[in-house]
């Protein structure tokens, strides 16, 4: 199957094109880097021209992996827009993936975690999970600050891609382990998994994982 993966939840996002088979093989053939700021002009014609340059076309694409978030809203949009469109027109599934759950993946570690992403303010997402038998299971996905996110760390090692969690984990004593930030191709190997055990769903189901309701929503409820 031919797999088309998109990541546009950080300040710069990527997209992959992989060749997917029985099993876990998923052969990158890709991986094209989106600038951040301008994932609605470049996202579609990056997809088009991506496409061309392996010989294929939109016709050829058998399912897609979308990073579904938390995340940046206005990217996370514009990134699922996309994927939304060119599901529904070639009525092909969508496995959608968490973030942190990618980022779970990442670890070398075996037993409970937490895989977490800088959120800004003093804040973080945390997805609490465990690692067995060579499968990653997410547990629970929230919103902490840093002071929560180190008091309940103190029994599990915390993954994240982010140096100033990570350093100030260490400073107090904690486990922590740094590493890469999930790109489109760790969405796509993902994004197979979910589709060869049938984990998809359907354009009209897509919907991004914030966690943190969007500076709008806040202002409007707390009129």
């Amino acid at each position: 199957m031919l797999l088309l993966a998109t990541d546009t939840s950080g300040k710069n996002g990527s997209i992959a094109l992989a060749a997917c088979g029985p099993g876990d093989n998923c052969r990158i053939l890709e991986v094209v880097p989106l600038t951040g700021g301008t994932f609605s002009a470049q996202l579609v014609p990056q997809i088009a021209a991506l496409l061309e340059n392996h010989g294929f076309t939109k016709a050829d694409i058998g399912g897609f992996a979308a990073g579904s978030g938390p995340g940046s809203f206005t990217g996370l949009r514009v990134g699922l827009a996309a994927i939304k469109a060119l599901a529904e027109v070639l009525q092909k599934p969508i496995a959608p993936v968490s973030l942190l759950e990618a980022v779970a993946v990442s670890s070398g570690s075996i037993g409970k975690g937490l895989a977490v992403l800088d959120a800004g303010r003093n804040e973080a997402y945390v997805g609490e999970f465990e690692i067995e038998d060579g499968k990653t299971h997410v547990i629970a996905e929230r919103l902490m600050t840093w002071e929560e996110l180190f008091c309940s760390a103190s029994k599990a090692i915390l993954v994240t891609p982010d140096q100033q969690i990570s350093e100030a984990a260490r400073n107090r004593g904690l486990r922590a382990e740094q590493v890469e930030r999930p790109r489109s191709d760790a969405i796509a190997r993902l994004g197979w998994r979910k589709i060869s055990n049938q984990q998809t769903i359907s354009p009209e189901e897509l919907e991004a994982n914030y966690i943190r309701r969007s500076d709008a929503e806040i202002f409007t409820r707390s009129k």
